[in-house]
């Protein structure tokens, strides 16, 4: 069954999978002494910053606590959106990880303002209350909107004036670059990121992410907490030489737009059609509308996909590097039959 549920669903980009067949190709030292893992890293600190320091992780839950950890201490407090996938969707890995306490924050479109954030900036030095520690940014947001350099800028500026760092979740932000035209650096080192998860799986990878440190003070630290995470790969050039196919030729980035495209694609033939509305604008693969439950139930005879919200007949759709043209007429055939 073809699905538009998520971007998780789709395949492996052939290139990828080249890429690991080449690597499984005799014997290579472990825990990330090996060529591939070299590559890969010299790749990553091409594409963000040379002094950056590249962690590749199991999944996007472990890049996540992994970056976590290495900002914050157990009494610190980490904001983030209320639909953030930390909050929302990781089982509270973050809080037993971390130790911290999290602090969702309403918003309409999944993206945090300085303005949102002032009223949480208080209790500072009093022992009584969490430290603010961080920061929590998705990019794309859970919402498919995306944060503009400018919008990044100010947080992390608003941020690093209170002694506190910014931890991006960027499992979609190719998707984001690809909708800014504007290459990783411009999104992350530029706009102050102080960590990121840079996320492949969702558009083309098999597995695994990379947590890229960017703050030269995490450094030290930054390996160590991969370990004691149970996040560090024995076999790591499985997970490191996807991550020099992907950055090899822009591939991450031509994936990410023809996403984005089936997207618009997708949006286009929506738009119009009688008891559709959509509940977020359109920036990325993502699509958030509401439609009559009995249009809704027929479809998922034939594609599969996600409630968002249930009572009020709101779903997602998600596309991806191998969505097709077909997928969407074939969906859109139905709906209208």
């Amino acid at each position: 069954m073809r699905s538009f549920a998520s971007d998780n669903n789709s395949g492996v980009h052939p290139q990828v999978m080249e890429a690991l067949n080449e690597a499984n190709n005799n014997h290579a030292l472990g825990y990330g002494d090996d060529r591939w893992t070299e590559e890969a890293t010299a790749k990553l600190r091409e594409a963000f910053t040379p002094d950056c320091e590249p962690l590749f992780v199991f999944n996007g839950t472990g890049s996540n606590v992994v970056a976590l950890q290495l900002i914050t201490r157990s009494y610190n407090s980490i904001f983030c959106a209320e639909t953030a996938h930390i909050y929302a969707d990781e089982c509270g890995a973050p809080v037993r990880m971390t130790g911290c306490q999290i602090r969702p924050i309403a918003t309409p479109d999944g993206k945090l303002t300085p303005e949102l954030i002032r009223p949480y900036l208080h209790g500072f030095g009093d022992h009584h209350h969490s430290q603010p520690g961080a920061i929590y940014l998705s990019q794309c947001t859970e919402l498919g909107t995306i944060y503009t350099p400018t919008e990044l800028k100010a947080i992390t500026s608003l941020a690093h004036q209170y002694g506190m760092r910014v931890h991006m979740d960027g499992a979609r932000i190719a998707n984001a670059c690809a909708a800014l035209r504007l290459s990783l650096k411009e999104l992350t080192v530029d706009c102050g990121i102080d960590i990121l998860s840079f996320g492949g799986t969702k558009n083309g990878l098999m597995m695994g992410e990379c947590v890229v440190v960017f703050d030269p003070s995490l450094k030290v630290e930054a390996r160590f907490i991969r370990k004691q995470s149970a996040q560090l790969a024995s076999k790591m050039r499985y997970l490191s030489c996807q991550f020099t196919a992907y950055l090899t030729d822009e591939l991450w980035l031509k994936n990410a737009t023809h996403a984005n495209a089936m997207a618009y694609r997708l949006y286009d033939a929506l738009k119009g059609l009688p008891g559709v509305r959509f509940t977020q604008k359109v920036e990325s693969n993502q699509l958030f509308l509401t439609m009559p439950r009995l249009q809704i139930d027929y479809l998922l005879q034939s594609y599969f996909f996600y409630f968002w919200n249930e009572e009020a007949d709101e779903i997602r759709l998600v596309t991806s590097f191998d969505t097709t043209q077909e997928d969407i007429e074939t969906f859109i055939a139905l709906l209208t039959a």
